[in-house]
């Protein structure tokens, strides 16, 4: 799920590094060097929420601790390594959604499984989607886009790939409103964003990371939020729950995962790091400006979310017929 915002997010990433509380090698730590490993490109969301965890815990690891940015496979090249990475806390995985809850069901050949694979450390942030539309279109909020994309055969949803969020997002709009809705999947977030602007496409699910900017500037109309409330990035856009469609309510999370195997001990001291680094008021600040919310989830608490996700998700797929990718 790539959520690019270059420019905006640029100056966030130039931004000078976050003032951590001062701190010594935390103990229990590794006196190694550290890899964070993300299965997207750099100057997107995910990259952004990687490197400022990165900051905030960087006084606690002195000898170094590094954002690995290693795309491809929609985050599967990624997982794997770490999957396949040795169980000494020096290689740890920031995972989304997508690799951690919902590959399973939406690829047949999953080279990794994300629940044995992996030890939950706990969750770092959290973001809505946004259902939106060119500003081009008659439609100047849901009702109206409703019942003008009922009128088309087909509406054209674009999506960031097959078996992604948005994908299924659109689906169940689709399913839930009896449109007859065909996606169109991008590979290239970029090529996505110039249909969805151009009028090729008529509607899309994105982040709110990536869809804000074009919103506030007037390119796009936001109609929906999948989040259970409104959000203040967007307060005047209805959320789904309040749209009366409860079913897209989803958000893409991200939580730092070590290799299975590793010494409880060690999960618990980067467990503790991670919940210290992120009451960081500065970190805080920084990810809600970019549409993010600070989670924090413990170990234990995300990984009963994350279990819970899992099965959710699975119920999505099949509910909409998608074929597993290979």
């Amino acid at each position: 799920m790539t959520i690019t915002r270059r420019a905006a997010l640029g100056a966030a990433l130039a931004a000078p590094a976050l003032t951590a509380p001062a701190q010594a090698q935390a103990p229990g730590l590794p006196d190694r060097p550290v890899r964070l490993v993300l299965g997207f490109p750099g100057g997107t969301g995910p990259d952004l929420v990687a490197r400022l965890l990165v900051d905030g815990l960087r006084e606690a690891l002195p000898a170094g601790l590094v954002v690995d940015n290693r795309p491809g496979a929609a985050g599967a090249l990624a997982a794997q390594e770490v999957a396949r990475a040795a169980p000494d806390g020096t290689t740890l995985l920031l995972g989304d959604v997508s690799q951690l809850a919902m590959a399973p069901a939406t690829y047949a050949r999953l080279p990794y499984d994300p629940l044995r694979d992996f030890a939950p450390v706990g969750e770092v942030a959290a973001i809505d989607f946004a259902l939106v539309a060119p500003a081009s279109l008659p439609t100047p909020d849901l009702t109206a886009w409703r019942g003008w994309a009922a009128g088309r055969r087909p509406v054209f949803l674009g999506t960031f790939g097959a078996g992604t969020p948005g994908h299924f997002a659109a689906a169940l709009l689709a399913r839930e409103w009896g449109l007859a809705a065909e996606a169109v999947h991008f590979r290239a977030t970029g090529d996505a964003m110039t249909a969805l602007l151009n009028g090729e496409v008529q509607g899309m699910f994105g982040t709110v990371a990536l869809v804000a900017p074009h919103v506030r500037a007037g390119r796009l109309r936001a109609l929906m939020t999948t989040g259970p409330a409104r959000i203040a990035v967007l307060p005047e856009v209805p959320a789904a729950a309040e749209a009366g469609l409860p079913a897209l309510s989803i958000e893409a999370w991200f939580a730092l995962v070590a290799p299975a195997g590793t010494p409880a001990p060690l999960l618990a001291a980067w467990e503790a790091a991670v919940r210290r680094a992120m009451e960081a008021p500065a970190l805080r600040a920084r990810l809600a400006e970019a549409g993010f919310r600070p989670t924090a989830r413990g170990a234990a608490p995300f990984a009963a979310m994350w279990r819970e996700e899992a099965q959710r998700w699975a119920q999505v797929v099949r509910a909409t017929g998608f074929q597993a990718l290979e």
